[in-house]
């Protein structure tokens, strides 16, 4: 039985490259599924999983073939709503060491409530995430103060922020560092340079910007083919057009204070243990509010998702 990672997933063949870098084309065996998730896919890019090696290709004897046997409990996952109706939702990728959330001030604007959004939901599946303020080379005096102001908030909490310029270079090698031997994805709004910094870091993988995580409208693409490509530096990026939005997947209202860190963190000296913050008398969330100890657009994040009465709600 040999051990492999799934760089590849095309729904039906697996990719996966064994501890001594060979390649193979996998199925999995047929009563393979995962305990307690049910999603239409039981394999995603990042498992671990354990297989046996059957045999060449009879047509093309550079191709090696296995099939799976089982798969390792997983550290983290990235999930989606599904397209099929049938099954709650889609594993896009498994295994994920960081999520960078490239943040632009303007060109476009990225707002504190999607960032708070892809926190919490980051948050809820275990992902660190590293916030990455790019296109700093167009922003006025103004603008630099707005961007210094969110580092401001998001550092004070615990989240490492680092500023970038990918059209000049200035910047990168601090995140090459940081994405040095680990799985990493990209995430953000189109038009904030996710494919030109990753071109940078990896130029033969020459990524269009349609073609990394630039999309919308969850029913724009009927399938969702993800990979993991290995960088020169050391470690991965995953490409995947639906990895966008990780989506308040049944996320209940009583769960969603302990995906914000700060009020989490506060919330452990309010009178009620069930206390949502919002109206009970002794609630030690909203007197530091009223301190200043909660950025006001963390807490008007926090209620906004408090409120919805929607399951699924994308971080955008």
């Amino acid at each position: 039985m040999k051990k492999g990672l799934v760089i590849k997933s095309t729904g039906s063949w697996y990719v996966v490259k064994d501890t001594d870098g060979i390649f193979y084309e996998c199925r999995i065996k047929g009563n393979l599924r995962i305990k307690g998730l049910k999603t239409t896919n039981p394999l995603a890019v990042g498992d671990w999983v354990d297989f046996d090696w059957l045999e060449k290709d009879s047509q093309d004897q550079n191709r090696n073939m296995g099939l799976i046997y089982g798969v390792e409990e997983r550290r983290n996952y990235i999930i989606r709503r599904s397209q099929n109706l049938s099954k709650q939702a889609h594993i896009i990728a498994a295994n994920i060491d960081q999520a960078f959330l490239i943040i632009t001030i303007n060109y476009p604007v990225t707002t504190t409530t999607f960032i708070d959004r892809f926190l919490a939901s980051a948050e809820a599946y275990r992902i660190p995430v590293v916030l990455v303020f790019n296109k700093t080379d167009r922003y006025d005096p103004l603008q630099t103060q707005k961007m210094m102001e969110y580092i401001s908030i998001y550092e004070k909490i615990g989240y490492r922020c680092m500023q970038l310029s990918a059209l000049e270079g200035s910047g990168m090698e601090e995140l090459k560092a940081v994405m040095k031997d680990s799985i990493s994805v990209f995430s953000g709004h189109s038009g904030v340079g996710k494919s030109t910094i990753i071109n940078s870091i990896q130029p033969e993988l020459n990524l269009k910007t349609k073609e990394i995580s630039d999309y919308h409208e969850t029913g724009k693409h009927t399938t969702t083919f993800s990979e993991l490509f290995e960088l020169d530096l050391g470690g991965y990026i995953i490409d995947t057009p639906g990895i966008k939005a990780f989506g308040m997947l049944e996320m209940e209202p009583w769960e969603i204070s302990h995906y914000f860190v700060e009020i989490f963190k506060i919330s452990k000296n309010c009178q009620y243990n069930n206390c949502s913050h919002t109206h009970e008398p002794g609630c030690a969330v909203k007197e530091a509010y009223q301190k200043g100890e909660i950025a006001e657009s963390r807490f008007i994040s926090y209620l906004g998702l408090l409120e919805t009465d929607q399951k699924y709600r994308p971080a955008y």
